[in-house]
C-alpha cells in the first residue's frame, strides 16, 4: 500500500480567518490525506521550517487579508533557498485573489491557486493528482533538518509498504533504551507524554520547550507528536497550530499518524526514535495521541525515560480514576487545568489512587505538589503535581535533569510575562 499523501496548511501572518483551511482540511483527510495543521498568522519561516521538517509534498496556503502575492512568492523563494525546492506551494483567498494576482503569482513559482467557488472535491482531487506521485530519487542534503525529515519519511513509508526499517538507526540495547553509537553526541532524554485528548498534553510541552529555550543557550530538543488516523481515510495532524514557542530553528518537531496502530503510536515510532537518537538532541518529548483508561503506549517498549501522565481535573467520579492503568505506572502525574472547580478535589484524590487504589480519600485532604517527583520510580506515592503554581490554566511542570534529579519539581505560570518560577522542594524527610 503507497504512503498517503502529506501536505500542510496554513494561514498567513496577521490573518485570522481559518473557517475556510478548517472546511478544506477535513474535505482532504475524506481522501485519504494525512494533513498538518500549522494553524494561523504564521510567518514565511514558520511555515517553511514547518514544512521541511514535516517533509510534506506541498504546502497550502489560505490567505483572506492581502498581500498574498508577496507573501506566497517568498515562501517558494525560502523554500528554494534552503534546499526544498521540491515542496510545491498552492492556496486560495476567496475573492481576495483576481485573476492577474494568479499571473504574477504563478509566474514566481506558485503551482495553483483556488477561486471562490471550487468545489472541495475539486481542490482534494488536485491534491491527490499532483502530490500523490512518488517523490524522484532527490540527492542526499547536507542540511541536518532536510536529511533528518526525508531519514524519518523512508522509515515511515517502509511500514506503509510492509517492509521494516533498513535505516542504520541504532536498535535498542537489552534494557530497551535508545543508544547513540556516536560517542561524541550526548544520548537524549526521551520523555513520554500520554493522557486524554484536550488535557493539554500540546500545550505543556509548548511550555516544556519555552523553558528549556530559556535555560539553554545552545542545544536542541525534538517532539515526535503523534494525532489519529480516520479508519479508512487521513489524518489531522494538528498539534502544531497550538504550538508558539516551539516555533524555532533549535526545535526539531514531526507529526505522525498512528495509520491503524492502537496504543496512541505509529507503527514507525520505535525506528523513527532510533534515528533521533542519533541525531544532536538534549531531549526528545513523544506526545502520543489522546488515549482511554486500558492505554499503556510505553510500557511494552521500554522507549522512555520518563513517563508523563497529563490529566485535567474533570475525569468523573473516584471510580472513574481507579480505572486509568497509567496513573498506576507514570512517573508523573500532572493535573493540568487547575484552575478548574472540580481541581481542588482532583489533587488529593489523584495522589491517594496513587499511592494505593483501594484507600479511602477525603475530599478537603490537601497534597504538597512535587514532594516525591523523581524520574524512575515507579509507584512513588506524591507524584501529583499541580500544572500551574498559581491558580491559573496553562501552567506547566519542567521536567529537566536538574528539576527531577533532587526530587523537586519547578511549577510555572504560563501566563506569566516574566516567567516567574515557584520551587518546590522534596521533603527530607
Amino acid at each position: 500500500m503507497p504512503s498517503p499523501i502529506r501536505i500542510l496548511t496554513a494561514v498567513p501572518i496577521c490573518d485570522g480567518h481559518d473557517s475556510a483551511i478548517n472546511t478544506i482540511n477535513l474535505e482532504f483527510i475524506r481522501h485519504g490525506i494525512e494533513v498538518i495543521y500549522l494553524g494561523y498568522h504564521r510567518s514565511v519561516g514558520d511555515i517553511v521550517r514547518a514544512a521541511i521538517q514535516e517533509d510534506v509534498g506541498a504546502i497550502g496556503i489560505s490567505s483572506y487579508n492581502g498581500g498574498h502575492v508577496e507573501f506566497f512568492a517568498e515562501v517558494v523563494d525560502l523554500l528554494r533557498k534552503r534546499g526544498a525546492g521540491d515542496i510545491k506551494v498552492f492556496g486560495g483567498g476567496g475573492g481576495t485573489i483576481t485573476h492577474d494576482d494568479v499571473t504574477a503569482m504563478r509566474r514566481k513559482g506558485v503551482d495553483q491557486i483556488f477561486f471562490a467557488g471550487t468545489a472541495l472535491s475539486e481542490m482534494a482531487g488536485y491534491v491527490r493528482e499532483h502530490y500523490g506521485r512518488p517523490r524522484k530519487k532527490r540527492s542526499p542534503s547536507k542540511l541536518r533538518d532536510i536529511a533528518l525529515a526525508r531519514e524519518l519519511t523512508e522509515v515511515e513509508d517502509s511500514y506503509a509498504s510492509r517492509k521494516r526499517s533498513t535505516s542504520n538507526a541504532q536498535r535498542p540495547t537489552s534494557n530497551g533504551k535508545m543508544r547513540n553509537p556516536q560517542s561524541a553526541i550526548r544520548n537524549p532524554t526521551v520523555i513520554g507524554l500520554t493522557g486524554p485528548g484536550g488535557a493539554g498534553k500540546t500545550t505543556l510541552i509548548d511550555e516544556l520547550v519555552l523553558r528549556y529555550l530559556s535555560s539553554q543557550a545552545k542545544g536542541r530538543i525534538a517532539i515526535l507528536s503523534h494525532d489519529p488516523s480516520v479508519i479508512g481515510e487521513g489524518a489531522l495532524l494538528g498539534d502544531r497550530a497550538t504550538m508558539i514557542n516551539s516555533q524555532d530553528d533549535r526545535v526539531f518537531m514531526r507529526s505522525m499518524a498512528t495509520r491503524g496502530q492502537a496504543g496512541g503510536l505509529s507503527p514507525a515510532t520505535h525506528d523513527c526514535l532510533a534515528l533521533l537518537a542519533q541525531s544532536d538532541f538534549d531531549y526528545v518529548i513523544i506526545e502520543t495521541v489522546g488515549t482511554g483508561q486500558e492505554a499503556m503506549p510505553f510500557q511494552k517498549t521500554g522507549i522512555v525515560d520518563l513517563t508523563v501522565l497529563v490529566m485535567n481535573p474533570d475525569y468523573g467520579s473516584r471510580l472513574q480514576l481507579q480505572k486509568i492503568v497509567m496513573l498506576d505506572l507514570a512517573d508523573i502525574v500532572v493535573v493540568n487545568k487547575s484552575d478548574l472547580q472540580r481541581a481542588r478535589t482532583a489533587h488529593p484524590r489523584t495522589d491517594a489512587v496513587d499511592a494505593d487504589p483501594l484507600a479511602p480519600c477525603r475530599p478537603d485532604e490537601t497534597v504538597r505538589a512535587g514532594k516525591a517527583v523523581r524520574a524512575g520510580r515507579p509507584r512513588s506515592a506524591g507524584r501529583v503535581v499541580k500544572a500551574d503554581g498559581s491558580g491559573r490554566a496553562g501552567g506547566a511542570v519542567t521536567a529537566g535533569r536538574a528539576d527531577v534529579a533532587d526530587g523537586g519539581a519547578a511549577v510555572v505560570d504560563a501566563d506569566s510575562d516574566d516567567e516567574r518560577r515557584q520551587d518546590i522542594q522534596a521533603p527530607t524527610s
